[in-house]
């Protein structure tokens, strides 16, 4: 264990579960949190917190104080997005951002570094194939504007480790967040589908895991994964269907009707355009609608032999987020009783 652990994006889902962990393995813990994030008040007390953008390195200073030779660093700052319209500040914020932040590491001598990147880095090759753990990452050979930006970050942070500075990539699948409130692109699936305002879905899917899991697979690749290296922290393949029809036989809820995944690419841009103009939450875009038919047969095999990894089954992630979500449990008709499925 280290003597100081600085998160960067705390207030996230998975940095706040990095740190919430390390608590309670009784680390020190200090957290980058934006200025004006609302999300402040969700980190625990015990939390040290420096407030600095990614993209000014000089409001970054508190935040690098001190002798930080036996601390670790975790980046998980980054934003997210499945808009076929490229936010202003995605590049900033994932690539220079980034930069920034590995650039202190080195200037002010940071012992270990762990970068969070993403599966959508790296090539996914033909459908069908095995993807797993690869070293040359460009923007040029993926898809959607956040993989570009994750695989021009990566390229940047193994960089850096070719340098010296110690830093390891771990590449996380699809995020299950099982007590998200229902902010994610499957949390708010299921919410709508307990609501009853989900009539129907698409077919498709992508390999998916407990964030609970990745937060484990982090900390453990601080301890244990070598510098240079990559590591994907991926979980088990489900279809929409697989997961839709599992929260439906735990709640005993409506049948769905599941839809051509061809017939959701062909209405994407047009559902697009209702959600940015009704401000709703983007389920459907066209680069979504791509994720759902892309190659999502990602090995854990090597994060498994070097680090321990071992994510859960993902009905258990399912079984949690119907028990924990407090806007779930609201949604739910008073005669609908959830049972384990």
């Amino acid at each position: 264990m280290f003597e100081l652990y600085l998160i960067t994006g705390a207030t996230g889902n998975l940095g706040g579960e990095v740190a919430r962990r390390l608590l309670d393995m009784g680390a020190r813990v200090r957290a980058l949190v934006f200025p004006s994030d609302s999300a402040e008040d969700s980190l625990p007390d015990e939390v040290e917190v420096c407030h600095g953008d990614v993209v000014d390195t000089r409001s970054m200073e508190s935040f690098f104080d001190g002798d930080l030779k036996n601390a670790c660093l975790i980046h998980c700052a980054g934003l997210i997005t499945i808009a076929t319209l490229k936010p202003k500040n995605l590049w900033r914020i994932n690539v220079e951002g980034t930069e920034n932040v590995l650039s202190m590491c080195a200037d002010r001598g940071v012992g270990r570094v762990i970068y969070v990147s993403s599966v959508h880095a790296i090539p996914e090759g033909r459908r069908g194939d095995t993807v797993s753990e690869c070293y040359d990452f460009s923007p040029k050979k993926v898809r959607g504007h956040y993989a570009k930006s994750k695989a021009a970050a990566t390229a940047i942070a193994l960089k850096a480790a070719e340098s010296g500075l110690n830093l390891s990539v771990v590449h996380p699948s699809g995020i299950l967040c099982p007590s998200d409130r229902g902010k994610g692109n499957i949390s708010a699936t299921v919410l709508s589908y307990c609501k009853g305002k989900l009539p129907m879905a698409v077919r498709g899917g992508y390999d998916f895991v407990d964030l609970r899991d990745v937060a484990e697979g982090v900390i453990a690749c601080s301890e244990r994964g070598r510098r240079g290296e990559c590591y994907i922290l991926s979980g088990q393949y489900a279809t929409l269907k697989d997961i839709l029809e599992h929260i439906r036989k735990a709640i005993c809820g409506k049948p769905i009707v599941y839809l051509p995944l061809w017939i959701a690419k062909t209405v994407s841009p047009f559902y697009e355009w209702v959600s940015k103009m009704g401000k709703k939450t983007l389920f459907l875009t066209p680069y979504s609608a791509y994720t759902l038919g892309s190659n999502a047969k990602f090995s854990r095999a090597k994060a498994a032999l070097e680090l321990g990894y071992a994510p859960r089954a993902i009905a258990s992630t399912l079984n949690d987020m119907l028990a924990s979500m407090p806007v779930i449990k609201k949604a739910l008709p008073k005669k609908r009783r959830v049972r384990r499925a």
